[in-house]
């Protein structure tokens, strides 16, 4: 007798419901994509000086560098704010939006990380021209923004926080290759191996308190603040 046939008929959704997450997954792939004009490409956060002093000279050593960044750096601290400002715009708490902000301008080991999150901040705003995150005299966290613009276009939180370290790892990727560390081979394993790094980095924001924010990446501080005197260089920071 011929094998019997197993139909699967799909969940069917509604139009809308469709064109919603489209749509928020269309701004967030544009919002996040090298050619968003936020100068991203500007910012090494202090791999153009681990380069130069051998600190990061190879593919495992700046797998294992960004590893670090995304995990216990900037990014532990961008997912966090990310997180709570995406949270704050969801409930329409502009107060709560303008403290995540506050906070994550304040967690900047140097000069150079702090540039980093206030020009990026300042010019994603500019362009997406949706977020409003209060009174911020001080400047523009470019994670409180992305949170922000990503609650509003009804973009979920795990896939802002997803899209968002993805978006970093690979900027620090683009910037090895260019400072001739990997070639584009290697940059696309680098990319492949942070998979479940990135994953696990994005879950755990999810769910870690509010009062665990912080970093411990003293080495990328030291790398960042020998940036900022260094002779010759190609990044901003």
């Amino acid at each position: 007798m011929p094998a019997q046939r197993t139909t699967i008929t799909p969940t069917m959704k509604t139009d809308s419901t469709e064109a919603t997450e489209f749509t928020g997954l269309y701004r967030i792939l544009a919002w996040l994509s090298p050619g968003f004009p936020i100068g991203s490409f500007g910012y090494s956060h202090g791999l153009e000086a681990a380069a130069e002093s051998g600190a990061v000279h190879d593919c495992a050593s700046l797998q294992h560098w960004i590893s670090a960044v995304v995990t216990l750096g900037t990014g532990r601290i961008d997912a966090d704010t990310l997180r709570d400002a995406h949270r704050a715009a969801a409930a329409d708490d502009i107060e709560a939006l303008a403290a995540a902000n506050r906070r994550g301008l304040a967690f900047r080991a140097t000069a150079e990380t702090a540039l980093e999150t206030t020009a990026q901040g300042a010019a994603f705003l500019a362009t997406c021209r949706t977020v409003s995150l209060g009174e911020a005299g001080e400047g523009v966290c470019h994670a409180a923004a992305v949170g922000a613009a990503t609650a509003r276009a009804d973009v979920s939180l795990r896939s802002a926080l997803t899209g968002y370290l993805q978006a970093m790892a690979a900027n620090l990727v683009s910037a090895g290759l260019r400072l001739g560390i990997i070639g584009q081979t290697d940059g696309q394993r680098i990319i492949a191996a942070l998979e479940p790094v990135i994953a696990v980095a994005a879950a755990s924001a999810l769910i870690r308190d509010p009062s665990s924010f912080g970093s411990a990446t003293i080495a990328v501080d030291l790398a960042s603040m020998a940036h900022e005197t260094q002779y010759s260089r190609l990044f901003r920071s």
